[in-house]
């Protein structure tokens, strides 16, 4: 049983776990330290530094230590850089020291947030997190949430709760114990033409297939039409179709654009639609008094999606889905004699999640929250809205360029012109391929209006304006350089 030596507890690991974090800190040091966003590694190359499966687990250990540098040499090296200043394709942020601190307390403590009795003060703490959340987004007193692994798992719930509702209110059946109702197929959710494609997603999970997904016409901004919403719905129940849902998106995930809440809540009431906000990356800017007006109208959202491995800096994963009124998390309520026998009156959070086990990420989130404090992270949401503005002035600057919408968050989505319109598409994809192959910079591809665009994610408030303005003008100079090679390879 040598092995056990390793593990957290044995009379050995005071001293072990001091050592394995040292280590651990050292490899992270020298890797992530690197001058560029990426090593350029292509994929064949990737795979040649690791080794082959079947010499993946050696029949002798060859120790700690050694492991972790050949990880550093192999895997760390090769990381994306997310503090980089140049790191900038996607929703993916640098994490707070703090976050970092408390990921190592949550993976040592290993409390699983299922029953009361693997997790009493993480359940206690994850419940108070809650509570200020919901007073951050506007929620009253009977409001409730839980934390969740991200967007994509926050915004199934939403759905499904709203589905349920709909069955159980409109159409007399508990989806939960009889299944989709007779009129399932004629069932439809709302949301924006750039809305996120986990709603899609939900709703083939859901049983009712992406073609229940109805989308609703963007303004100029990349904002939900409330005009185009009046007319879909209309065109909905004149052809027998039955909504129950309107997703509204706080941060779109191209273009940052927020559809405008206070004017699609009153529509959602009037037809008792469940109103979901995907706030997953916009969430943040409820931190700042500058920016917060930009979510008004969240407080009327049936349920809320807010992601803090974006916004709020914390490492991957840490999310939260919240709704209005507690008691419709009764829909998905669960009850198991083995985690939360109905005889002792204890709190029990795996009635509220659509996981059993489950991490104790608010830790992180809360010792981030104390060690920095309102005003010092909103500071840091407040910086990365300003770096999107000065890239967008920094592309208008540039003949070569052209913007596509007007940034709202910290996402700029932008394309390259070449002199002849039909190389468009063939230059932009280069750019970020060449960008992403040279190791110089990390940018983000997207398509808007079937055309190949590239897009900036600028979630670093480490990044200065000085540092958006080159990355902008060293994307001008590649396209031109591939520009070139086009016109003499033709």
């Amino acid at each position: 049983m040598s092995g056990a030596r390793f593990l957290t507890g044995s009379p050995e690991s005071a001293a072990a776990y001091r050592e394995a974090m040292a280590a651990a800190g050292d490899v992270l040091l020298r890797h992530l330290g690197r001058p560029r966003p990426y090593s350029g590694a292509a994929p064949e190359e990737l795979s040649r530094l690791l080794p082959e499966a079947a010499e993946l687990c050696p029949e002798e250990g060859e120790g700690l230590e050694a492991a972790l540098r050949e990880a550093g040499r192999c895997v760390v090296e090769n990381c994306v850089r997310v503090a980089h200043p140049l790191c900038a394709a996607h929703l993916h942020c640098p994490p707070l020291l703090p976050a970092l601190a408390a990921e190592a307390v949550i993976s040592a403590a290993n409390q699983s947030m299922d029953s009361w009795d693997q997790a009493p003060a993480a359940t206690a703490l994850e419940e108070r997190v809650v509570r200020w959340l919901c007073g951050l987004f506007g929620y009253g007193p009977g409001a409730d949430g839980v934390f969740t692994g991200g967007g994509t798992q926050s915004n199934l719930m939403g759905l499904l709760l709203a589905r349920d509702r709909y069955a159980r209110d409109r159409l007399g059946r508990s989806a939960r114990e009889s299944g989709l109702p007779p009129e399932a197929g004629r069932l439809r959710i709302l949301c924006s033409e750039d809305a996120h494609f986990t709603v899609r997603r939900s709703a083939a999970l859901l049983g009712l297939g992406e073609r229940a997904v109805v989308p609703v016409a963007a303004d100029a901004d990349r904002r939900m039409s409330p005009a185009a919403l009046d007319r879909t719905l209309r065109e909905l129940e004149a052809r027998g179709l039955l909504p129950f849902a309107l997703v509204a998106t706080a941060g779109t995930t191209d273009f940052g654009s927020i559809d405008p809440l206070p004017e699609l809540a009153p529509r959602a009431r009037e037809r008792g639609l469940w109103l979901h906000a995907d706030a997953a990356y916009g969430g943040a800017l409820a931190l700042s008094e500058r920016y917060r007006g930009r979510l008004a109208g969240m407080e009327e959202a049936d349920s809320v999606a807010v992601d803090f491995h974006k916004g709020f800096y914390q490492p991957v994963s840490c999310a939260a889905f919240l709704v209005r009124r507690g008691e419709d998390l009764a829909l998905i309520r669960t009850h198991a004699d083995y985690l939360n026998p109905e005889e002792e009156d204890l709190p029990s959070l795996v009635g509220k999640s659509l996981q059993t086990t489950r991490r104790f990420d608010a830790l992180k989130l809360y010792v981030s929250l104390r060690a920095l404090g309102r005003r010092e992270l909103a500071g840091m949401v407040e910086r990365t809205v300003e770096l999107a503005e000065a890239a967008a002035e920094s592309v208008r600057e540039e003949p070569r360029l052209e913007l596509a919408a007007r940034p709202q968050l910290g996402t700029v989505v932008f394309r390259y012109r070449p002199a002849r319109a039909a190389e468009a598409d063939r230059v932009n994809a280069g750019i970020r391929r060449e960008l992403l192959r040279s190791g110089e910079a990390v940018v983000a591809r997207t398509r808007v209006g079937g055309r190949v665009h590239l897009k900036l994610t600028l979630l670093n408030p480490l990044a200065t304006p000085e540092d958006v303005r080159g990355l902008v003008g060293l994307v001008a100079r590649t396209g031109e350089r591939l520009e070139e090679a086009c016109s003499t390879s033709a």
